[in-house]
């Protein structure tokens, strides 16, 4: 024991003994400690359009006038052999860059001196000096983005599945190079199913600076025989270009939206708003459906006094599981509409047809499914409603 406590003691005593300016804080002709930075540093990046991309460094320990040997890593073969990659000096990109009155120097690179060609190819930019050293990893991007198919409303884009109907959804497509404006142009093709033909799509090439561009899409445009449409973006600025597909399957039309709804008598809730499934009252100029003394189902007073209309067809539970918007508006036309309906009738299934102006967009059509109707109470449903894109921009 009293060996390791004489070791002990000898080491603090060396410790100590040492030159005290081996030990000292650095401090500056006033005494004051200088506190040492970390470097760091910025780039413009690099996508797939551009030509050049650019690094800025910050070297806080640095002088003016210092000079920093640049260089990029890369990865590759080792020239030694190996068969694993590893990131090594890419050839030919040494240079010599001064730090200026800021603490700053910059480099930059054309994509070909980086040998960057494919989105994700990247390379480290290394800053060396006498007083400080600086990283940064510059990856080659996309400058291009396609949406899926949109409907394009007042206040937002409404993503949604391509029905076979007439009606156009679109493609948003934006491109933001690195280095400035895109200056090129988009070219859009498709071709339905893998033997098909490619043809331009409308519009295409698109250009200029109003973006984004919007590239068309209808259910339409699907031959019967075939459901897959393929798509292909291609823009091009300059010497550079980039591609993007895409694969849409059309499906039936249908009903885009499905909500649900309690009414209850002689309360706040009486009504409902179907397009806002908002619960008013029943003599709510908005109450699309109510229940007022019965629990029969039917357009609420003071808006069928404003000029609209709600008629009412039964139907089956597997309509209402189909959800083809189609074949329902089929049915209804085919059967005998009814301005009420007794939730018990049948299976209590309707198919309604609500109509609000004389514009196309203004009828709605929709489904009822009745969930649970309790006696001189209330009842509950499920509703399906939306059977066109114009619907979207008006249904909350």
């Amino acid at each position: 024991m009293k060996k390791y406590l004489l070791l002990i003691l000898t080491l603090i005593f060396v410790f100590y003994s040492c030159d005290k300016d081996e030990y000292a804080i650095p401090k500056d002709e006033n005494g004051n400690i200088i506190w040492t930075g970390v470097s760091s540093s910025t780039t413009t990046g690099i996508s797939s359009l551009d030509n050049s991309f650019t690094v800025e460094a910050t070297f806080p320990n640095a002088k003016s006038g210092d000079v920093m040997n640049v260089e990029l890593l890369q990865l590759q073969l080792p020239p030694g052999g190996g068969t694993t990659n590893q990131l090594l000096p890419l050839a030919g990109t040494q240079k010599e860059v001064s730090v200026d009155n800021n603490l700053k120097a910059t480099v930059t690179y054309t994509r070909d001196q980086a040998n960057l060609s494919e989105v994700g190819d990247y390379v480290e930019v290394v800053f060396n000096g006498e007083r400080d050293y600086a990283k940064r990893r510059v990856t080659m991007t996309n400058s291009m983005s396609v949406s899926a198919p949109n409907v394009i409303t007042p206040s937002s884009n409404i993503e949604v599945e391509v029905a076979r109907t007439a009606e156009v959804a679109n493609f948003i497509i934006e491109v933001a190079p690195k280095e400035g404006a895109f200056s090129g142009n988009v070219k859009v093709e498709r071709k339905n199913g893998t033997a098909g033909t490619w043809v331009d799509v409308s519009g295409s090439p698109y250009s200029g600076t109003n973006q984004p561009y919007l590239a068309p899409i209808s259910g339409n445009e699907f031959v019967v025989e075939n459901d897959t449409m393929f798509y292909k973006f291609t823009a091009t600025q300059g010497n550079y270009s980039e591609s993007i597909e895409k694969t849409i399957i059309v499906r039936d039309p249908y009903f885009y939206l499905k909500k649900s709804a309690v009414l209850s008598l002689g309360t706040s809730s009486a009504g409902i708003n179907l397009l806002t499934n908002t619960p008013v009252a029943a003599n709510a100029a908005t109450a699309m459906i109510a229940v007022d003394g019965s629990l029969l189902l039917k357009g609420g007073s003071a808006w069928l006094a404003s000029g609209n209309m709600i008629e009412f067809v039964p139907t089956t539970k597997a309509i209402y599981a189909l959800n083809n918007s189609n074949e329902t508006i089929e049915k209804f036309e085919a059967g005998t509409p009814t301005t009420s309906v007794d939730p018990i009738t049948g299976e209590g299934v309707f198919i309604f047809k609500a109509t609000t102006g004389t514009a196309a967009e203004d009828v709605y059509y929709g489904m009822i499914m009745v969930t649970e109707v309790k006696p001189d109470n209330s009842v509950s449903f499920e509703y399906r409603i939306g059977n066109m894109y114009a619907h979207l921009a008006v249904i909350k």
